[in-house]
C-alpha cells in the first residue's frame, strides 16, 4: 500500500474545507439523494461523498457501507483522488501497487473496483470526491466518466447552496441557522457522550453609537473586527455563529463553567489588545453569558440558548446599574 502524498496547496485546501463547516454535521437528503442516485446509475453497491481532512476522510453522504461515517485518511482511496484533476478510476484494486495490500482491498469491505470525481469549492481548492465501490472489478467508459462528472458538479452546488445557507456574509462565522444546526449536533455528542458544554451569548455594547457616528459600513467592520477575534481566540471545535444584528453566540465542546471562565478571559485579553491597537476610531465593548448545559434543565438548543440569553442580559442591566 502506498500512503498518499499531500498536496502542493494543503494547508489552504483544509482552510477552505473548514470554511465550510460542514465537518461532522448530520446527513442530509440533498447529498443523500445524489449518492442513491449514482449508486443506481452505475449499479454498484457504494456510493460516497467524502470530504479529506487532515487525518481522515469524513462522509457527508453514503450508501452501502453501513452506518460508517469516516475511515482514516491514510488507508483512504480519496486521499490518492484528490490529487488529480480528472478522475481516478481504479479497474481492480488488487493489481495495483498503491492499493493491493490496503486493509479495505484485503478486508471489509474488499474494495475492488473505484472511480473518484474530485469535488471542489467555489474557489478551486479540491475537498474531496463523489466516488463509486464495488467488490468486483470492471471498467468505466467514456459515457460512464462523463456522467460521474455531472453527478459531482451537482454535490459543488450543493456544498455552495449549503454554504450560502448557513454562513453569515458579512462576518464569514455561522449564521443563526447554521449555528443552530451545528450546536444541535455538538449538543447530541455531548449528551451521548456525558461530556460538559457550554453556549456564551454576547452582545455589542454601544453599537449603534458606532453606526450613528462612524456609519454603517463602519459598523460592519466592527461585527467583522469582532468575529475574527472569536474565530482567532476559540478552538476549531467550538460552534460560532452571529445570530443576528450585533448578536454572537458560541458553542464551547467539552468545557464547563469553570473552563468558560479561561476561555473568556482570554478572549478579553485579546480584545483589549485589539483596541489598544489603536485600528479603530472606537473601542469594541460587548456583555457576555454564560450558561452549562444541564440535561434536566435544557432539553433542547433552544432552553440553553435561552438562559445564555438571560443571563447575558443580567449582566446588561448590572453594567447599566453600576455608577
Amino acid at each position: 500500500m502506498i500512503i498518499a502524498e499531500l498536496p502542493v496547496n494543503e494547508a489552504a485546501r483544509i482552510d477552505a474545507l473548514h470554511s465550510l463547516r460542514i465537518l461532522d454535521t448530520p446527513r442530509e437528503e440533498r447529498f443523500d439523494r445524489l449518492t442513491r442516485l449514482a449508486r443506481r446509475l452505475f449499479d454498484v453497491p457504494m456510493a460516497v461523498v467524502t470530504l479529506v481532512d487532515v487525518h481522515r476522510q469524513w462522509f457527508k453522504s453514503c450508501v452501502g457501507l453501513g452506518d460508517a461515517t469516516e475511515t482514516s485518511r491514510d488507508v483512504s482511496f480519496c486521499a490518492h483522488a484528490i490529487l488529480s484533476e480528472d478522475l481516478t478510476i481504479v479497474p481492480d484494486a488488487r493489481l495495483d501497487a498503491r492499493f493491493a495490500t490496503n486493509p479495505q482491498v484485503t478486508g471489509e469491505p474488499f474494495i475492488r473496483f473505484y472511480a473518484g470525481c474530485p469535488i471542489k469549492s467555489e474557489s478551486g481548492f479540491t475537498l474531496g470526491t463523489l466516488c463509486l465501490v464495488d467488490t468486483v472489478p470492471r471498467s468505466f467508459d467514456v459515457d460512464e466518466q462523463s456522467l460521474l462528472k455531472d453527478l459531482a458538479a451537482m454535490v459543488e452546488q450543493e456544498l455552495a447552496a449549503v454554504k450560502l445557507a448557513t454562513i453569515d456574509d458579512l462576518t464569514g462565522v455561522s449564521n443563526r441557522r447554521g449555528f443552530e444546526a451545528l450546536a444541535r449536533h455538538a449538543l447530541a455528542n455531548a449528551r451521548r457522550i456525558g461530556h460538559a458544554a457550554c453556549v456564551l451569548n454576547f452582545d455589542l455594547n454601544h453599537f449603534k453609537q458606532i453606526n450613528d457616528r462612524f456609519g454603517h459600513s463602519e459598523g460592519d467592520q466592527a461585527l467583522t473586527d469582532f468575529a475574527g477575534l472569536l474565530m482567532a481566540n476559540l478552538r476549531e471545535s467550538d460552534v460560532i455563529g452571529r445570530l443576528g444584528g450585533d448578536e454572537f453566540a458560541v458553542f464551547l465542546t467539552n468545557t464547563s463553567l469553570d473552563d468558560s471562565v479561561v476561555v473568556l478571559q482570554h478572549l478579553l485579553q485579546a480584545v483589549q489588545a485589539f483596541n489598544q491597537s489603536g485600528q479603530r476610531q472606537y473601542q469594541l465593548d460587548y456583555c457576555v453569558g454564560a450558561v452549562q448545559y444541564d440535561p434536566e434543565q435544557h432539553p433542547d438548543l433552544a432552553a440553553l440558548q435561552r438562559d445564555a440569553d438571560a443571563a447575558m442580559y443580567e449582566r446588561k442591566k448590572a453594567r447599566r446599574a453600576a455608577p
